[in-house]
């Protein structure tokens, strides 16, 4: 769960700590207050975009960070491949430091991050519910994946397999629309193949022979330099040249004498020896240097043989690769290539028969998908019909619409990365009125209603840790209101929940409330938050109950309120 946040430079927000706690933690306060800047703080932490239009003015950088209790068994294989030590007593530290340049900085237990990797830590840490959020129940396409989530892994592993298959599926297609195109195509890339093979052919390339070349012509262009360094090294050790006499006949000299004297002293004898292994490993290094020096030719045109062997390998890299191995790799392929297209006709009856298995499979998962989306489907109807009871939407009917579309057009069927499925909710919201999609009947509170009612059903399958909601109570009142902060209340029995309200009526259900306040100090405006204790909490439930001027009618309302409230949760905890 989400313990301590910090926000320093958002908005109007100096400084802020806050410091959550378990079950449900409410924040009110006045329009402008600067709670939706809390929320966009949070969204900071779990890797969404933000705007250095948010920094506040007058500032470089802002900074958010946020402290966790987690379970690192669950976030494991995260931790391993982000290279991150999880913390025995479960604690994890997660801050984002962004600049007016743009400059992102953030670190996970203190080692730098990416933004990518914030977005997939936070989606195992928080589920950030909005108003906004009340459109994907407009969006058709969004309710399939709502129907799957409730199923757990049932549908979830049959997916995995259809996906396997799908791609499998789709690769033999491009195979074959590949094979089957253009017949002046189909030839000009014969054309083509064929000269490219021929051309890497004719070259005889050798692994390693570019190397050898470079060096070989690096020897021809300093040829003079080499043969007079030879030259003078032999002259002066083996053969005397110009000079009197030689190092190596000095040292045969110097040997001959030490056999005059060597019996006087085994040190002589010793000295004697060691001159002669000199005079035996100079006369081989002179050798080597006269083999070396007589086997060095300028030869102009060899040269020029080599330059030109370097100009072709050049050009051929330039054109199927940046090495020899990689050159022939490419002909490896185009040789393999250049085969399915000379001998399409086979291959393509291959790929018929393959893509018709795969066709087969296919289709028995995706009606295996959507057998099991028919039994969720019946039990989402019912739950969902029970919550929508509880929150006073007593006529309405709820209705998941499932059409299997196996229809054959152009000799195949329209699988999509869900099966042949088509999803859609319906509802009736009045007695006597037909089933129709969302989208047309369902007004704002009522669109708010349904969410809650799919995300309370949710909450008991879902393991994520911590749900927001931010003010998801637009459009309702009443009744629906206290059913609406009783669901709050259920839900976060197993999840923390941290809630964004204007209503009376879930302000009272909180385990922890925090009042969000806009206050001028020295000229300048900032957001402050305080925790509130029994008695500050009946003064905010009696503001928000009437207003600025809190009357005595409106504090008696508010211990009304947080009597029920205590009397509910007490009951739930028994039960």
């Amino acid at each position: 769960m989400l313990q301590r946040l910090e926000i320093q430079n958002i908005a109007i927000i100096d400084r802020v700590e806050i410091e959550l706690g378990e079950g449900l933690n409410v924040l009110t306060g006045e329009t402008g207050a600067g709670k939706s800047i809390i929320i966009d703080s949070i969204n900071a932490i779990l890797g969404e975009r933000m705007s250095k239009e948010l920094i506040r003015t007058g500032r470089d950088k802002a900074v958010v960070e946020a402290v966790f209790n987690v379970n690192t068994d669950r976030l494991s294989d995260l931790f391993e491949r982000f290279g991150i030590e999880g913390e025995e007593d479960g604690s994890l530290i997660i801050s984002r430091e962004f600049s007016a340049s743009g400059k992102n900085i953030c670190r996970i237990n203190g080692r730098i991050a990416t933004v990518s990797m914030l977005k997939e830590l936070g989606e195992r840490l928080i589920d950030i519910h909005g108003q906004h959020d009340n459109q994907s129940l407009l969006r058709t396409e969004s309710h399939i994946e709502l129907l799957d989530s409730f199923a757990e892994s049932k549908i979830s592993s049959l997916k995995e397999e259809y996906l396997k298959h799908l791609e499998s599926y789709r690769e033999i297609k491009n195979k074959l629309k590949k094979l089957s195109g253009d017949a002046g195509e189909r030839e000009r890339k014969i054309d083509i193949l064929r000269f490219q093979i021929d051309e890497i052919k004719k070259a005889r390339l050798k692994v390693g022979e570019e190397e050898e070349i470079e060096k070989q012509r690096n020897i021809l262009l300093n040829s003079e330099r080499i043969i007079s360094t030879l030259s003078n090294a032999y002259e002066a050790l083996g053969s005397g040249g110009k000079l009197d006499i030689s190092a190596l006949d000095k040292i045969n000299k110097s040997v001959s004498d030490f056999c005059n004297i060597e019996d006087y002293d085994e040190k002589y004898s010793a000295l004697k020896k060691r001159l002669e292994a000199v005079s035996y490993e100079l006369e081989d290094i002179v050798s080597e240097i006269r083999d070396l020096r007589d086997s060095i030719e300028f030869e102009p045109s060899v040269l020029e043989e080599l330059e030109e062997r370097l100009d072709v390998l050049y050009r051929l890299k330039k054109k199927y690769g940046d090495s020899i191995e990689g050159i022939l790799e490419y002909q490896e392929n185009a040789k393999k290539e250049l085969d399915e297209i000379v001998n399409n006709e086979e291959i393509i009856n291959k790929l018929k028969d393959d893509l018709e298995k795969e066709d087969e499979e296919l289709y028995k998962l995706a009606k295996k998908i959507n057998g099991e989306r028919i039994k969720t489907a019946e039990l989402l109807e019912s739950r969902i019909g029970s919550e929508l009871q509880d929150l006073e939407m007593k006529n309405t009917r709820f209705k998941v619409n499932i059409e299997f579309d196996d229809s054959v057009n152009d000799g195949e069927r329209k699988y999509n990365n869900n099966g042949l499925d088509r999803v859609e909710f319906l509802i009736s919201t009045n007695a006597g009125e037909p089933l129709k999609p969302l989208s047309k009947i369902a007004s704002g509170g009522e669109m708010s209603r349904i969410m809650l009612a799919i995300k309370t059903i949710l909450a008991n399958v879902d393991k994520m840790p911590t749900m927001i909601f931010d003010e998801i109570d637009i459009g309702i009142s009443g009744i629906a209101a206290q059913k609406v902060g009783e669901k709050l209340c259920f839900i976060s029995k197993n999840h923390q929940v941290i809630s964004v309200t204007h209503l009376a009526q879930i302000a009272c259900m909180a385990d922890n409330n925090y009042y969000i306040e806009k206050v001028t100090k020295d000229g300048n405006t900032e957001t402050i938050v305080k925790s509130l204790n029994e008695e500050d909490k009946r003064n905010e439930i009696a503001r928000i109950i009437g207003g600025a001027k809190i009357s005595d009618i409106a504090l008696k309302h508010a211990e009304e309120m947080l009597d029920y409230a205590k009397e509910f949760k007490k009951a739930k905890s028994n039960g």
